[in-house]
């Protein structure tokens, strides 16, 4: 799969939230350099929430997760080299971020439940 080397853009509606240049691939998860964009500063805190949340691995707190990352999604469009994914689970961490992806959007239920999203530790690189 030839992802390593494309770039990948984040947006919030006109505004460029950042840019991953990818140089992992361990798929179905894409990790990269993350480079901020002019609008990155207005949802900065929404990443680190939802990472601090992620993080703590509380069952009893991925509600607060769930509603975390669907401000994100809410705010935030992922753009692939050829168009905008429908679907897609960002992680942002300073100047790396990772993320997997689909072609059609997930049913509700997918990402309801007590199990958290399955998601690797941050790739190499980062501190």
């Amino acid at each position: 799969m030839g992802f390593d080397g494309q770039v990948w853009r984040v947006r919030s509606g006109d505004d460029g939230v950042g840019e991953i240049l990818i140089d992992d691939v361990d798929f179905p998860w894409l990790s990269g350099r993350f480079t901020a964009g002019p609008g990155f500063e207005a949802v900065r805190e929404l990443f680190a929430r939802e990472l601090a949340l992620m993080d703590l691995d509380d069952e009893d707190r991925w509600g607060e997760w769930e509603q975390t990352y669907d401000q994100i999604v809410k705010r935030v469009s992922l753009i692939a080299p050829d168009g905008p994914v429908p679907e897609f689970l960002l992680h942002i961490e300073g100047d790396r971020a990772w993320f997997r992806w689909n072609d059609e959007p997930f049913e509700e239920a997918s990402r309801v439940g007590p199990s958290p999203p399955a998601t690797p530790p941050p790739p190499s690189g980062s501190p």
